[in-house]
């Protein structure tokens, strides 16, 4: 019979660091829910501090929880936790890679810690440097490779033993746009394939392509949680329009347009302006429109951009800062 528990179950999950000399305490998370359903690909999102990692280290078993209750594949990580982690991948934001290793042998050695025989081993690991394209680079020592191919190595040998939840945390953090399009689509074959993912980011691009559902973290707490579609549906517009003025004209042209009829939307975030370091934003359901009554404003800005709503104008609305600060 198939389980229909969850996977992953937290309620009011608490992480706190007890205070040291004179350092306070600290609530890394502080009374999070959620749950996770077999074969979801499940996105934590925030910036930096968040509690995103902290939340993915007691679903490890790697780290105690301080309070609330957590369940993993219907176990109890502070009495189960060697159980939990041989049915866990594990992709760490460091590669922990042996440098002095070849590739296949990183995957070999990773398979033993498992106990699997060589023979399985050995199928596996000729399966898996398939999938992450480095079949040329089996032999090759790992310090040789590139970022983007170490972080798919670190994928593939954290599949070794065919994990029931594949941990992601901050997987394509440092990488170059081509090196972050593969290791997406490799990722994105996992997620075809049934593989269940819990993934942090702060890159709000990776979080809509790879999550099904995502639960928006800022100071330990979830501040909002949904399909990326959803989230944006609820808390942006559907375009926004990104101005760029001279540095003595951006304050007084975001004053102007915050009470100009730009700001008189029919819902509560159309129509809403946002001042950034670098730029205005308008939230519009019309960009050019939009644009058109900026210039009949007598505003002149230096660039003007019109672009679709992502979960970082979310993260705006909800917290009023940006995702990547």
């Amino acid at each position: 019979m198939v389980s229909t528990h969850p996977l992953v179950e937290a309620r009011d999950l608490t992480k706190v660091y007890p205070a040291r000399g004179s350092t306070p305490e600290f609530r890394a998370v502080d009374g999070i829910d959620f749950a996770l359903e077999r074969g979801e690909s499940f996105g934590l999102l925030g910036p930096n501090g968040a509690g995103k990692s902290t939340t993915m280290r007691m679903i490890a078993a790697t780290s105690p929880i301080s309070g609330g209750s957590l369940r993993v594949l219907g176990m109890d990580p502070m009495k189960q936790g060697p159980e939990i982690r041989a049915r866990l991948g594990v992709v760490t934001q460091d590669d922990h890679l042996d440098n002095e290793l070849t590739v296949r042998e990183n995957l070999h050695i990773y398979g033993r810690y498992f106990g699997l025989p060589r023979a399985v081993i050995r199928e596996r690991a000729t399966r898996l440097l398939d999938f992450a394209q480095l079949q040329e680079k089996a032999g090759d020592q790992v310090e040789t490779l590139s970022g983007g191919m170490r972080r798919r190595l670190t994928i593939a040998r954290s599949l070794i033993n065919e994990p029931d939840i594949l941990l992601l945390d901050e997987p394509t953090t440092g990488l170059d746009p081509q090196a972050r399009h593969i290791l997406w689509d490799r990722l994105f074959q996992l997620k075809q394939q049934g593989v269940t993912l819990i993934l942090t980011t702060h890159y709000m691009d990776e979080a809509e392509q790879l999550c099904d559902r995502l639960v928006v973290v800022d100071h330990g707490r979830i501040v909002a949680q949904g399909s990326p579609q959803e989230l944006i549906h609820r808390y942006a517009t559907r375009e926004v329009l990104e101005l760029r003025f001279r540095l003595d004209e951006r304050d007084t042209a975001a004053e102007k347009l915050r009470t100009s009829v730009l700001a008189t939307g029919g819902t509560d975030a159309e129509g809403r302006v946002e001042l950034l370091p670098d730029r205005v934003l308008v939230y519009t359901a019309d960009g050019e429109a939009a644009l058109a009554t900026v210039h009949a404003m007598s505003l002149t800005p230096l660039t003007a951009l019109v672009r679709r709503a992502t979960l970082e104008d979310v993260f705006l609305k909800l917290t009023g800062r940006s995702l990547i600060e």
